[in-house]
C-alpha cells in the first residue's frame, strides 16, 4: 500500500512576525487503494492541528538592512519546529513555502531581494525540506494573491466546493465571498453571479482545482486589494485629516476616542496633567461621540474619486456588482477581532447584527477612559485585551461599519428587529452555531476566525491548491493554479502553477503531472527537448575526454576495432601530405621510432621525426557556472526561468496586479528578483503542457461549473 499522507509547510511572513503552519493530506494512491468513493469526488482532505503552528517576532522585513542574519535570528526556530512536527522520513518529500505580505512589500527592492536571497540560502543549507524553486517557494505575494488564497480557504472549510447542494444561496450559487482586513490593506474576493461573471469575464481570475480522482473544477473569481484601507493606515489618514482640519490647535477633539483619553497624534497615551499635554505640540482628546466618529471616518472611503471603469466600490477601483441575494461574505482578521475581541460576550454565538453591534460600540466609546482602565485591570474582556486594544476599538469599529455598509454595500440587517432576508427567521441567536455544523452561513456577512476548529488562514488556501495539484489528473484535466480568465484552452502567460512551476509558453496544457509519463516521454517532452542539443554536446565531450585518458595502446585498439583495419607500427607520409597530427595526437604512435620515406629524387638520407605525443594529458574545465537561487532537487533540471518574474512593486490604487500595463501584470505572487537555475523534483505534478485534444474544451467563469457532490469530513486530529 502506498503512503497514506503527505505534508506541506507554509510560512506566513507578515509585518509583525512569521508564523509557520503545517498541513497534512491524504495521497490519491492511498484513497484509491482504500476504494473510498466518498473522497474520490472531492478535493484532497487536508488536516492540521492547533499545535502545528508557531510564531516568531518581529517580521522578516526588519532584516532589510541586515539580511545575512535572517536565518540564524529568525528562520532557525521556525525550521526546527517544523522538523519536529513532520515525520523524519517525510521531511525530504515535504515542500516548504515562505510567502511574505505587507511588511516586505514596503521594503526597497534591493533590500527585499537581499532578504529573500538569504532566506533561500538558509533553507538550502540548513533544511532538508523540499524547495525545488526558490522563485515560487519564497516570494512576496501581492494582496490579490493573498485574497485569492483566503477565498479558497474559506470555501474549503465551509464546503462551498464539495457540498453545493447544502450551500445553495440561490440561482445555483454555492460559494462564499471573502473579506480580509489587516493593518495596511483590505482584500475582497468573490465569484459574481452568472450575469456579472459574463459581463465582467475579463476582470475575473480563473481558478482551477482538482479532485482526488483527477477531475478539474473551475471558478471565475474577482479579487482586488485596497492599499491604505487597512485599520492602521485608515487611522493614520484619519488623524492627518483631523489635524489638518484644526491647524494650530493644541488640543484637537477626537470623537473616535473614549471620553477624556489623551494621546499623541502618533498614538501614544498622555497621562493627565503631564507636561506633554500642555506643550506646544498638538494632541488628541477623546469625546466619545460614536455617531460623529462614523461621519468623520466616511470620507476615508474615497467614494468621490472618479470611476474610470464602472461599477466601482472604493477609491475609484472597478468591482463587479455584488448580488447579496447569492453573495454571502465571511470576514477574517480585523473583521473578526473588531467585532469579537471586546464584544465577544454578545456576539460569539450569533451572526453579525448591525443594529446590536453599533449600539454596544456606542455605549463603550461614550464611557470615561478612567472607568475603562479599571475594567482592563480586572480583565473584564479577558487577559488578551490590553489598553491599546480598548483605545483603538472605537475607531476600528467605525471604520469596519463604514467599509461594510457604505463601501462594500453589505445590507444593514438587524436579525433582532426584522426577519432574515432569505429564511424569514426573526432571531438567529443560536442558529449560526447550529449552522456551523452543516456550514449554513446564509447571512450577508459573518465574521469568522475558525471553522470547525481550523483557522481560516490564507495559508490553508495555498495548501489546498498545492495538494490539489498533486492528484494525478484524469484525461483532459488541465493544470491546477490560477491566471487571467482568457477564452480558449491555452494557458495564459501569467498562469501560476500550484506546485512550484512557472507557466510554459502559451501552448496549452492538457495535464500538468509527470506521473503519467515514462522517463523517455518526459525527456522528449517539451520541457526537456530544448535541452537535447546541449546534452548531446556534453556527452560527446565526455566521450572524447574518456577516450583521450585511456592511453595510446587502448586508443589504437579501439580505432582498429571501429575501422576494421590494422595499423602499422609507423605511419608513412608522402611529400606534401598533411603531417597526420590529428591521428598522432588522438591515437599516438606505437613506438618512438621514425621512418625514412624515399620519394622521387629525394635524398635517401633525408628523414623526419614523427610527432610524439605526451602520455600526460591536461584537461581543464573553463566553464564558470553562476549558481543562482536554485533549490535542492532529486529530479531532472528544468530550463531557467530568468526574466519571467516581474517586479512586485506597491500597486497604485488605479493600476493593480491585474492591469496588463502594470509592472506586475505578468502574474500574481512572482517575486521581483532573478535567479539562475530552476530545478523541479521528479514527483512534481506540474510538468505537462496542454495536449491538442483539449482544444475546444469549454470553460466558463460561472461559479456553478463542475460542482462536487461528495461530502467533506471535518478537519480533526
Amino acid at each position: 500500500m502506498g503512503h497514506k499522507h503527505k505534508y506541506g509547510v507554509v510560512l506566513d511572513a507578515g509585518s509583525s512576525g512569521s508564523r509557520v503552519y503545517i498541513y497534512r493530506y491524504k495521497t490519491a494512491e492511498y484513497v484509491k487503494e482504500k476504494e473510498d468513493t466518498k473522497e474520490l469526488g472531492r478535493l484532497p482532505k487536508i488536516k492540521t492541528k492547533k499545535s502545528w503552528n508557531f510564531k516568531v517576532k518581529p517580521g522578516i522585513s526588519t532584516f532589510g538592512d541586515k539580511p545575512e542574519l535572517v536565518g540564524e535570528e529568525h528562520l532557525k526556530e521556525l525550521v526546527a519546529f517544523a522538523e519536529e512536527q513532520v515525520p523524519k522520513d517525510e521531511i525530504e518529500n515535504t515542500p516548504i513555502f515562505l510567502l511574505a505580505t505587507a511588511g516586505m512589500r514596503l521594503l526597497p527592492k534591493a533590500q527585499r531581494d537581499a532578504v529573500l536571497e538569504n532566506v533561500c540560502a538558509y533553507f538550502q543549507k540548513h533544511s532538508k525540506f523540499q524547495i525545488p524553486d526558490c522563485d515560487l517557494h519564497i516570494q512576496v505575494i501581492p494582496g490579490e494573491t493573498e485574497g485569492l488564497y483566503g477565498w479558497v480557504a474559506a470555501n474549503y472549510l465551509l464546503d462551498g466546493f464539495d457540498k453545493p447542494e447544502k450551500n445553495d444561496h440561490g440561482d445555483g450559487h454555492h460559494t462564499y465571498g471573502f473579506l480580509d482586513m489587516g493593518g495596511a490593506s483590505a482584500q475582497i474576493a468573490f465569484a459574481p453571479n452568472a450575469t456579472e461573471a459574463e459581463k465582467h469575464a475579463n476582470d475575473l481570475k480563473l481558478l482551477r482545482l482538482r479532485t482526488v480522482e483527477g477531475e478539474a473544477i473551475e471558478y471565475g473569481v474577482f479579487v482586488t486589494t485596497w492599499l491604505g484601507f487597512g485599520a492602521n493606515e485608515a487611522r493614520r489618514r484619519y488623524v492627518e485629516h483631523l489635524l489638518g482640519a484644526s491647524p494650530g490647535e493644541q488640543e484637537v477633539p477626537d470623537p473616535c476616542l473614549p471620553v477624556g483619553l489623551l494621546i499623541k497624534p502618533t498614538g501614544e497615551e498622555i497621562e493627565p496633567g503631564s507636561s506633554k499635554a500642555t506643550g506646544k505640540l498638538s494632541h488628541l482628546i477623546g469625546t466619545g461621540k460614536f455617531t460623529d466618529c462614523l461621519h468623520s471616518a466616511y470620507p476615508l472611503l474615497e467614494k468621490n474619486k472618479p470611476c474610470d471603469d464602472p461599477p466601482c466600490l472604493l477609491n475609484g477601483m472597478h468591482t463587479p456588482a455584488i448580488d447579496f441575494g447569492v453573495n454571502h461574505f465571511v470576514g477574517v482578521s480585523e473583521f473578526w477581532h473588531t467585532t469579537h475581541e471586546i464584544f465577544a460576550m454578545a456576539h460569539k454565538d450569533r451572526a453579525y447584527d448591525f443594529a446590536s453591534y453599533q449600539k454596544q460600540v456606542s455605549e463603550l466609546c461614550s464611557r470615561k477612559w478612567s472607568d475603562l482602565e479599571k475594567d482592563i485591570e480586572k480583565e473584564f474582556w479577558g487577559s488578551k485585551v490590553d489598553a491599546k486594544t480598548v483605545e483603538e476599538v472605537c475607531f476600528k469599529a467605525s471604520w469596519l461599519i463604514n467599509m461594510l455598509h457604505e463601501g462594500i454595500g453589505v445590507p444593514r440587517v438587524s436579525l433582532e428587529q426584522s426577519g432574515h432576508p432569505i429564511t424569514g427567521e426573526a432571531n438567529k441567536t443560536n442558529a449560526i452555531v447550529d449552522g456551523a455544523e452543516d456550514k449554513g452561513f446564509l447571512d450577508p456577512f459573518q465574521a469568522v476566525n475558525k471553522i470547525d476548529g481550523t483557522e481560516v488562514s490564507w495559508t490553508l488556501g495555498k495548501m489546498v491548491l498545492y495538494a490539489s495539484s498533486q492528484m494525478p489528473p484524469a484525461k483532459d484535466s488541465m493544470a491546477v493554479g490560477f491566471g487571467s480568465n482568457l477564452p480558449g484552452t491555452k494557458l495564459p502567460s501569467d498562469f501560476q502553477f500550484a506546485s512550484g512551476k512557472l507557466a510554459e509558453p502559451t501552448t496549452g496544457s492538457a495535464s500538468d503531472t509527470a506521473g503519467d509519463k515514462s522517463w523517455h516521454d518526459r525527456i522528449l517532452g517539451s520541457s526537456y527537448s530544448r535541452r537535447i542539443p546541449g546534452l548531446l554536446i556534453f556527452l560527446l565531450i565526455l566521450a572524447l575526454a574518456m577516450y583521450l585518458l585511456c592511453g595510446r595502446e587502448r586508443r589504437l585498439s579501439y580505432w582498429q576495432k571501429v575501422t576494421g583495419r590494422r595499423t602499422s607500427p609507423s605511419w608513412s607520409r608522402r611529400k606534401g601530405a598533411a603531417p597526420g597530427l590529428f591521428s598522432a595526437k588522438l591515437f599516438g604512435n606505437t613506438s618512438p621510432s621514425y621512418e625514412r620515406v624515399l620519394e622521387e629524387a629525394a635524398d635517401p638520407d633525408d628523414f623526419e621525426l614523427a610527432d610524439l605525443p605526451s602520455d600526460d594529458q591536461v584537461y581543464s574545465d573553463s566553464s564558470n557556472s553562476s549558481h543562482g537561487r536554485t533549490g535542492r532537487s532529486s529530479g531532472w533540471a528544468t530550463p531557467s526561468t530568468r526574466g519571467l518574474s516581474p517586479d512586485v512593486s506597491r500597486p497604485s490604487p488605479k493600476k493593480g496586479y491585474f492591469d496588463p500595463s502594470s509592472s506586475a501584470a505578468a502574474g500574481l505572487g512572482i517575486t521581483p528578483f532573478e535567479r539562475g537555475g530552476l530545478t523541479v523534483r521528479t514527483e512534481s505534478r506540474e510538468r505537462l503542457a496542454p495536449a491538442p485534444s483539449l482544444l475546444g474544451r469549454s470553460r466558463t467563469g460561472s461559479p456553478r461549473q463542475s460542482p462536487l457532490v461528495a461530502p467533506l469530513k471535518e478537519m480533526v486530529d
